[in-house]
């Protein structure tokens, strides 16, 4: 618990939020947890105001070892999200000569939000080219000899310059329920809006409208937890977002939908967590259902370290995947439950046969 604690400080730290200064910090246990979840670079920033504001807490912190840690996290970060630009925009550059909008879903969006924007990691590029990717793809292969993998649901995938580049054809995966190709509809008119974009190296990114991106979010996030976990970056991701975008969100709107899609639960335990344990504003966000704190506290525990903390090791034969799969998804039957209204059974069972559609993607 005390690690916890003191890699929460760290966070609020980090983000410019107040926070208890830590009595004592494991370090070396702080420094693998934030690399782990991916917010190295947010601690590294907490670090620093410790430094300013109570350099006693900082015994124990070795100078090698933090410069290790900054050259391992906020060099690193630093010199990938340059990179990570530069591709976004050759790849856009690339579209537009070709023909096609390129839309760039969660990721580089999300980073604009940040304090530092460098300092969120930044991995695949998912992007959304207004249903013209079957063009696009075919524009790829013939210009770069890059192969499409065709083997995933809701989307292609292909290799450019040492990123996985996942090319949508719908925002979300539609083969679990009825539900979820319904909210695929909602989904898809919100992203004919292309009054939203950021410049890269001049060159015109597309990103989605504040509704657009809510809804995707909370949905984005709410599929991962109840299948795996989510990690406290990707509840950041959620919470700087609206510390960023809340005046465009049209709340009565998205509460609706999320009403409409038995959302609102997880919807209510996200945002009091990013009020109570990281210190967001509470007028950022609509009010909500008072929630059980100790089924908050499971939340939030389970977002730092899993309770089904089994990694799938590679190269298991298909049999052992599906197990693997079914132990992880009875342990987090405690979050489905939160998640869906319908028959856990049937929401399994409408999966193993969307994967078994697309054998690759178990």
């Amino acid at each position: 618990m005390r690690i916890s604690s003191s890699y929460l400080s760290l966070i609020k730290l980090g983000i410019g939020h107040q926070a208890d200064i830590p009595a004592e910090i494991d370090w070396k246990a702080v420094r693998t947890l934030a690399s782990k979840q991916g917010l190295a670079a947010i601690v590294l920033d907490g670090v620093k105001v410790l430094m300013e504001k109570a350099p006693s807490s900082l015994k124990g912190l070795d100078l090698d070892f933090k410069l290790d840690w900054v050259a391992e996290s906020v060099v690193a970060y630093e010199q990938r999200y340059e990179d990570y630009r530069k591709t976004i925009a050759e790849l856009a550059a690339f579209y537009k000569e070709n023909g096609f909008k390129m839309m760039v879903l969660k990721g580089y969006g999300l980073s604009l939000n940040y304090p530092v924007p460098s300092h969120r990691p930044c991995g695949d590029i998912d992007i959304w080219q207004f249903g013209d990717f079957k063009k696009a793809d075919e524009a790829v292969a013939r210009e770069f000899g890059i192969k499409i993998d065709n083997s995933h649901h809701h989307h292609t995938t292909f290799d450019y310059k040492g990123y996985l580049v996942e090319n949508h054809y719908d925002i979300i995966n539609v083969h679990y329920s009825q539900g979820d190709r319904k909210l695929e509809g909602i989904l898809k008119k919100l992203a004919v809006d292309e009054s939203n974009f950021a410049e890269i190296k001049d060159i015109r990114v597309y990103l989605p409208s504040a509704n657009l991106h809510s809804l995707f979010l909370i949905k984005h996030c709410m599929s991962h937890f109840a299948s795996a976990y989510i990690s406290l970056r990707q509840l950041l991701d959620w919470a700087l977002f609206v510390e960023r975008h809340t005046s465009e969100i049209d709340w009565k709107w998205l509460c609706g939908v999320l009403e409409d899609f038995h959302m609102m639960d997880f919807f209510n335990y996200l945002n009091a967590i990013c009020i109570e344990d990281l210190g967001f504003k509470a007028e950022l966000f609509p009010s909500g259902a008072a929630v059980d704190k100790k089924l908050k506290e499971r939340i939030l525990a389970d977002m730092i370290s899993p309770e089904f903390s089994e990694e799938e090791q590679p190269g298991l034969v298909f049999f052992r995947r599906v197990a693997f799969k079914y132990r992880r998804w009875q342990a987090n039957a405690w979050k489905q439950r939160l998640c869906y209204s319908g028959s856990r059974f049937v929401a399994f069972w409408n999966s193993v046969w969307a994967h078994l559609l697309k054998p690759e993607s178990i």
